[in-house]
């Protein structure tokens, strides 16, 4: 039954408690939109006040381990302490591997409400699947205009017994061509800090993996509303694929600058690319080397819009802190140790709002 859009009740239950998320809403023929995905004028995202797309690096990884090893390392440390996004070509992941991802995104989403509703929270047959819409919609006063499946990664075998069958094995594909890359990227940023760690150390902190799949559809006022609302990753790398229509925009310069004052710029879509953002607790353990850049995802009123976002994170029992060598070079630690798990779970008890979510691990 059609929601009645002026009641917050009518329309929280069909767009989040029935599983029509927002794509239910627009097959409805919406030609603006409800008051509740409305976000405050301060969240908005304005294209005429973007500072247009960067020049953001983009990074040839298979340099990285021939003649040209150092020139590599030192663009991916300098994009991860300045800007904290990049993109990356020649990553190892086949290019039908990411085709197929956009086409299995727009298929997923495009099945009737009742098949994708099966994994919502409440009655998903596993706990490693989840279909939902927005960030936490319970906690949100201004809903984002975006739905998603969201699938954790712990081996191939669960991923085949509890993932959905029309996206498994390409994601699984996506995990398994694209882990060697994230190793690399992470070992010369971790390696450039001056810091050794064991496999079995390597393996705690980007043990944690989570895909989702990302549906923005379109929207009749993008003016007044987000896709995603300003944050940062809570984990170690993001690994992005994004399709050719854009709208991911990353905060440039003083992550603290004030409302308004901020400088925004979009990471332009380039095929055959994967963006690479550093998250919350990189940040973390390089004692604040390594920004974790703010990002936020503006809608449009052309076409839907795909991403397929890879967060690599720490175990969930693993403490986090910054690296002891680092501390004793810097004469500081700018971080307390936290359990990842305890993280993650305060960065999802409250609404998106920028960097808020390293508070958590400020000292006193």
């Amino acid at each position: 039954m059609a929601p009645n859009l002026n009641d917050d009740n009518s329309l929280f239950n069909f767009v989040v408690k029935e599983g029509n998320g927002v794509k239910g809403l627009v097959d409805l023929g919406l030609t603006e939109v409800p008051d509740r995905y409305i976000q405050p004028p301060h969240r908005r995202i304005n294209k005429q006040e973007v500072a247009g797309s960067l020049e953001i690096v983009i990074i040839d990884l298979s340099e990285l381990y021939g003649p040209n090893h150092e020139e590599v390392v030192k663009a991916i440390v300098h994009a991860s302490e300045t800007l904290g996004f990049f993109q990356v070509v020649n990553h190892g992941v086949p290019l039908e591997v990411l085709d197929s991802l956009k086409d299995t995104a727009h298929q997923f989403f495009g099945q009737p409400a009742e098949k994708k509703a099966v994994y919502l929270k409440e009655v998903s047959p596993s706990p490693l699947v989840k279909y939902g819409t927005s960030f936490v919609p319970e906690n949100e006063k201004s809903l984002e205009w975006k739905d998603y499946l969201s699938m954790i990664y712990t081996n191939d075998a669960d991923a085949r017994e509890s993932w959905p069958n029309d996206c498994k094995e390409v994601v699984l594909e996506y995990i398994n061509t694209s882990t060697e890359m994230v190793q690399k990227v992470l070992k010369a940023l971790i390696g450039n800090l001056g810091v050794k760690l064991d496999d079995s150390r390597l393996h705690e902190l980007m043990g944690f993996n989570l895909v989702n799949i990302n549906f923005y559809p379109a929207c009749p006022n993008p003016d007044l509303t987000v896709g995603a609302g300003s944050h940062s990753d809570a984990g170690m790398l993001t690994v992005l694929l994004q399709d050719g229509i854009g709208g991911l925009y990353v905060k440039k310069g003083d992550q603290n600058a004030s409302v308004g004052n901020e400088v925004w710029v979009e990471i332009p879509p380039m095929h055959g690319a994967l963006v690479i953002n550093v998250g919350d607790s990189l940040q973390i353990l390089s004692n604040g080397r390594y920004i974790s850049a703010e990002h936020r995802v503006r809608t449009t009123d052309v076409e839907s819009r795909v991403s397929v976002p890879r967060f690599i994170a720490p175990l969930l029992t693993v403490k986090i802190g910054p690296f002891p060598e680092l501390v004793a070079r810097d004469g500081v630690a700018r971080y307390k140790e936290v359990i990842y798990g305890e993280y993650l779970k305060n960065f999802f008890e409250k609404s998106l709002n920028g960097k808020k979510s390293l508070d958590f691990a400020l000292l006193d």
